[in-house]
């Protein structure tokens, strides 16, 4: 069964497997300990860590092991911002950060710093000139990362580092979906990854702070890892990572990632062929090579997730339609991206090309079959013939407008519903959607671009929103 989620979890890297089981005899005792077996222990440790820090390429004494990825942004984020109170307490980050760093954005906020945050554009990516115009002179930290988990796109982030280091303010970076494929370049202060993101195993994260950066561990003091992570280390898990990343710096991963990228433009070039109304997102240019992100119009994500499992592919979303919030992606949105029927598709390390046709194979008729379920016409936007209002529509007190009740509706009937009848209002009127899906305020301006109509806005409503589409076309 083709597994296309490496972005989520790679799979255990082979050298990862076989390290593991090699540690597991010998790295179970407390490297803290003066005897036999928890020497050995310790040179296990040591050994890890010069590893991984060659990989990350930073010193060995900058860099220890965490939990998880999202323990190691929290740590860096807090760590950074305590020790740095005096210069100020403002906290500047992209749109499109991980769910980890907004978490803990969200606490330093509650505790009565602030935040500023920066736009991307459609592709996802940051201006580095936009990152250096939010910097103030209470600024006390950056966090950028270095590519987008969701839709691959990569971030300036050498150019923004220079910046940082101009400013005298320190830089976070969140590395987990780009370090699997090399190092980060610039002068960045702290970084954060995670082991399951490179094909290591699960729990264990890395926390780098370089030479020079403030830094105040926060919690319990801890005498392990440098007071940074507190608790005793996995060991074996943290050699099988060590090993891992390690074995990723060899000369086979530059060809690779090259192989893959080849596979990702395929299936960016022909999704739009194969299957009507689709936008690919992200990056075209400045993305990883492993990972696409495409959105289907008048799909439920969901169950185009669920027929694609049963033919056999494991591809994740993030459409508002796969999670019990029906709130979209935060990514998305600040992309200003159509997410109904969002698939992400990221290729593990050894994806098959025939693996690759199969998938571009069954995604029209599986997305077709998705569409006729949900009633969607072949030509939506086609004018229906006189008087077939439909008992969605109902007609506004101004002539040539029409108002569509959605409520009650999830997302993509909204917009299906908005599609079927912008025909019948002539060019020049609108079309007024009553919905309260929160998703309908995203997707009704993405379908506007794509089928070139006019957004002319929302306006509040008894119950949602009345979002305003005026016929162009």
């Amino acid at each position: 069964m083709p597994y296309f989620d490496a972005a989520s979890a790679a799979p255990l890297h082979p050298v990862a497997r076989e390290a593991l089981l090699a540690s597991l005899d010998e790295g179970w005792a407390d490297p803290a300990r003066l005897y036999r077996e928890g020497r050995r222990a310790r040179l296990l440790l040591d050994a890890a860590r010069e590893a991984a820090a060659e990989a990350v390429g930073c010193r060995p004494d900058e860099l220890v092991f965490t939990p998880s990825g999202t323990h190691a942004v929290h740590s860096g984020v807090s760590g950074v911002l305590a020790a740095r109170r005096r210069a100020g307490r403002r906290l500047v980050h992209s749109a499109v950060e991980h769910s980890s760093v907004l978490h803990a954005a969200e606490v330093h906020e509650a505790a009565g710093g602030t935040r500023a945050e920066v736009a991307v554009n459609g592709a996802g990516r940051v201006a580095a000139g936009d990152v250096a115009a939010a910097l103030t002179g209470d600024t006390a930290l950056v966090a950028v990362q270095s590519a987008n988990h969701e839709v691959g796109t990569e971030q300036p982030v050498e150019e923004v580092a220079g910046l940082c280091q101009e400013a005298g303010v320190p830089l976070l970076v969140d590395a987990a979906q780009s370090l699997p494929w090399g190092q980060v370049p610039g002068a960045w202060s702290v970084l954060a990854a995670s082991a399951h993101k490179w094909g290591g195993p699960p729990g264990v994260g890395l926390l780098v702070v370089r030479k020079g950066t403030r830094f105040a561990p926060q919690g319990p003091a801890d005498e392990r890892e440098s007071g940074r992570s507190a608790g005793f280390e996995n060991l074996p898990a943290i050699v099988a990572a060590a090993a891992s990343l390690r074995a990723l710096r060899g000369p086979e991963t530059s060809a690779e990632a090259s192989r893959l990228r080849a596979l990702v433009d395929r299936i960016r070039a022909r999704v739009p062929e194969l299957v009507p109304d689709v936008e690919v997102v992200g990056d075209p240019v400045h993305r990883l090579p492993h990972l696409v992100t495409f959105s289907c119009l008048y799909v439920d994500g969901e169950t185009l997730l669920g027929e694609l499992d049963r033919a056999g592919f494991s591809v994740s979303s993030g459409s508002s339609c796969t999670s019990s919030t029906l709130i979209p992606s935060h990514v998305l949105r600040a992309m200003g991206v159509l997410s109904e029927g969002n698939v992400r598709v990221s290729l593990p390390y050894g994806t098959a090309e025939a693996e690759v046709e199969r998938f571009l194979e069954v995604l029209p008729g599986l997305v077709r079959s998705v569409r006729e379920r949900l009633g969607v016409p072949a030509r939506p936007v086609e004018a229906a013939p006189a008087g077939a209002a439909g008992p969605e529509a109902a007609p506004a007190a101004g002539p040539g407008d029409l108002v569509v009740d959605a409520l009650g509706k999830r997302c993509p009937i909204p917009v299906i519903e908005l599609a079927k009848v912008i025909g019948r209002v002539p060019v020049g009127g609108t079309v007024t959607v009553l919905s309260d899906d929160e998703a309908a305020r995203q997707d009704i301006p993405a379908w506007c671009t794509m089928r070139e109509q006019e957004y002319v806005g929302e306006r509040a409503a008894e119950r949602g929103a009345a979002y305003v589409v005026r016929r162009r076309v």
